[in-house]
């Protein structure tokens, strides 16, 4: 059936999971046209003139390494090559992933990052150096320290990875944004989602995998008193001296902050009431007014102080700076040896599982609901197997129901040591769909191929107006889209 196979803009999305580990070695490129690019304007003999359907004056390309053009942005033929040695690398066959199949996915999202930025969707420099500081983080975990992850990567020294992964993840950020405007005001019907799902052959009614429900209860070890209290004399210094002696917030932060997504803006973050944020940093950026400055207070990042630069009507200009108490040896072995008793306790039928979470877990945003996670997706608190996080994966893929996992360590965002344990319920074998038993996944189903839909319909219109040029093998393919404007 049509509307299940896999087209391009398909095999975007699941190509992309696949490679979000490494999906900053592909080499992906500025707006602007650089020597770095190995495109060279008026030099050598070995160019090209590349001629716009629009009519665009024509411009040289060095023709060695450039396997398209799309609007302001650049597509290599090393990307292609390296797009396929990243799924190979990820443990994934690529037997069933064409060159073709790669330059159209590549095309796909040069497409909606140049437009992206043509309809002046911003992405706050903070989140990007955020999620970087993360990838930098886990990477970091896998193989050992932040020096093996440049020296694995290739590269002189960190400031130089930070500023290829900035440039990247900033691209990818700008193609989520541009999909989602695209698709946010899609919805399906009930009467929708029924013809969908009668559409469908007998022999090609979806596989619904392997599904259950997921909690976890987390032990994280806290700073003892003269560790916090060196924190917050710390904090009421810089506080003193920005508000005393006239000291730069902004220096201080790019300083000493060890918020390493804020600390290179000099602590700084554009917020509203939408921005998600914990409750008692929101009570504080809220209550501020211009040139304040808060005295120093606590979330289960650590502790911060808080300034607002600028108010602008709904939205805040905000500095932190936030410092970490550390926490020694002692702490973690005591918060091991708690929540190895509170595993024992739920062993023996002492206490359950829900009511340990409720009482003894320190991450708040499960352990009012008994330690239960949250899918991202649908919201609910179901998740199919084969699409859990994959750091919690190899720790809950084995469990029975209700058995208890053994204690992981598995740092925070700040990196401290957090100790937690799983279990597992409501487990729901593999099954074909049943219109009745699985209506929410089939009504996301009938929402996606919708999306889709107003996906290729925004895509042909783009293609159209948008210079795109490709060059050499890559123009015998046979794309799904009129990338060629034939």
């Amino acid at each position: 059936m049509t509307r299940l196979k896999t087209n391009n803009l398909k095999f975007t999305i699941n190509i992309l999971i696949m490679l979000f580990a490494l999906q900053f070695l592909q080499a992906q490129n500025d707006t602007a046209i650089t020597d770095s690019t190995k495109i060279v304007v008026d030099e050598i003999s070995e160019v090209i003139e590349v001629v716009d359907t629009l009519k665009k004056p024509f411009e040289k390309f060095k023709v060695d390494g450039v396997a398209g053009v799309v609007g302001d942005y650049l597509i290599l033929e090393s990307d292609i090559d390296k797009f396929l040695f990243d799924i190979k690398s990820q443990g994934q066959s690529a037997v069933d992933v064409t060159p073709c199949q790669v330059m159209g996915n590549l095309l796909e999202n040069k497409l909606l990052a140049h437009h992206a930025v043509q309809d002046s969707l911003v992405v706050p420099d903070s989140r990007v150096n955020s999620e970087v500081d993360q990838l930098i983080a886990r990477f970091a975990a896998q193989l050992g320290s932040e020096k093996k992850v440049v020296e694995y990567y290739k590269k002189d020294n960190m400031a130089d990875l930070r500023a290829e992964l900035y440039k990247i993840r900033k691209d990818d950020i700008l193609t989520q944004q541009m999909n989602s405007k695209i698709i946010e005001s899609v919805d399906v019907t009930p009467d929708e989602i029924k013809t969908f799902f009668n559409s469908i052959p007998k022999d090609e009614i979806p596989t619904i995998g392997v599904e259950l429900e997921i909690s976890r209860i987390v032990v994280a070890p806290k700073a003892n008193e003269e560790e916090r209290q060196k924190v917050i004399d710390r904090l009421n210094g810089f506080r003193e001296d920005v508000l005393e002696n006239g000291s730069s917030f902004a220096t201080k932060a790019v300083l000493y902050s060890e918020d390493g997504g804020t600390r290179g803006d000099g602590g700084l973050m554009n917020i509203d009431r939408s921005t998600p944020l914990v409750k008692e940093f929101r009570d504080v950026a809220f209550a501020l007014q211009e040139g304040e400055v808060s005295k120093p207070f606590e979330t289960e990042f650590g502790f911060h102080i808080v300034t607002l630069d600028k108010m602008k009507g709904d939205r805040l200009d905000i500095r932190h700076i936030l410092l970490i108490p550390k926490i020694g040896k002692k702490e973690e072995e005591e918060a091991k040896d708690h929540i190895s008793k509170i595993r024992k306790r739920i062993l023996d039928e002492e206490i359950t599982f829900e009511e340990a979470a409720r009482e003894f877990s320190t991450e708040k945003e499960t352990k009012f609901e008994g330690g239960a996670l949250v899918n991202q997706y649908s919201l609910d608190k179901r998740f199919e197997l084969n699409r859990v996080d994959p750091d919690i994966y190899p720790k809950i893929s084995n469990l029975k129901e209700a058995e208890v996992s053994l204690v992981f360590n598995d740092p925070g965002r700040t990196g401290n040591t957090r100790y937690m344990i799983y279990t597992v319920n409501n487990i729901t074998e593999e099954h074909k769909a049943d219109y009745a038993k699985d209506y929410v996944k089939i009504k996301e189903l009938a929402l996606k191929e919708k999306q889709i839909k107003a996906i290729e319909k925004w895509q042909t219109s783009k293609i159209e107006e948008t210079y795109i040029k490709i060059n050499g093998k890559n123009r015998d393919c046979e794309f799904v889209s009129n990338w060629l404007k034939k």
